[in-house]
């Protein structure tokens, strides 16, 4: 039988997790199966039967699962922090968005991609909530059901995507600006763990020791995370 291990991930590691798969099949012989959706929708799959080894997904998410016994509780890692950033597309101006007051300008004058369901999404509509231009963003905003935003700014569908820095650096043709200023936000922690009813037990094991290893870390630095 093959040895392969069933990985469900956050969009936020897709990059780490794609460059570190070549490497841990080479050094393990071990096939690492992965596949990748915001953490809400990888709640729901999981809650609803779908089977895996290991599961990557914010901290919060991730103990939510622990206290449902779906995943044990005490095969949990964290893995690395990141802070929601702006891209804008490649080789236009980059707006300022070093403070809070540049960054309230910055997005009234812009048509803002963000998502709906990823934790970053969740995070910049509780932002401009609280910054009171909810109502101003929310009428030009292109609001992305699942994916990376930064893809609308390739298609010219909007002028600044927002999402973590990991995931708008996955997409071709952009540049990340940077990220909202840093006290704005906390940064997302993304954990991982292994699930109640794999089979796997010792290959979930590697991996889970695998992705929290010194080895792992440069890797999730380049993608855009912090360890």
């Amino acid at each position: 039988m093959e040895n392969v291990v069933r990985l469900l991930s956050t969009l936020a590691l897709m990059g780490a997790v794609r460059h570190l798969a070549d490497r841990y099949e080479a050094e393990l012989r071990t096939r690492i199966d992965a596949d990748f959706a915001p953490t809400l929708a990888l709640l729901d799959r999981l809650r609803g039967g779908e089977g895996a080894d290991v599961v990557i997904l914010t901290r919060e998410g991730l103990d939510d699962l622990a206290a449902e016994g779906i995943v044990v509780a005490d095969s949990r890692v964290d893995l690395a922090r990141s802070y929601v950033g702006i891209a804008v597309k490649a080789g236009v101006d980059h707006p300022d968005i070093a403070t809070e007051t540049a960054l309230r300008a910055t997005l009234l004058g812009a048509r803002v991609a963000y998502s709906r369901i990823g934790a970053s999404g969740i995070f910049f509509a509780q932002l401009i909530e609280r910054m009171g231009i909810a109502s101003e963003i929310n009428a030009r905003a292109r609001i992305v059901p699942s994916g990376f935003t930064a893809e609308r700014l390739v298609a010219g569908e909007a002028d600044l995507a927002v999402q973590q820095i990991s995931e708008l650096k996955q997409v071709p043709g952009v540049e990340v600006i940077g990220p909202i200023p840093l006290e704005m936000q906390s940064p997302a922690v993304f954990s991982a763990g292994r699930l109640a009813a794999s089979k796997r037990v010792l290959q979930a094991c590697e991996l889970l020791k695998y992705l929290a290893s010194p080895e792992a870390a440069p890797v999730l630095r380049e993608s855009g995370l912090e360890k």
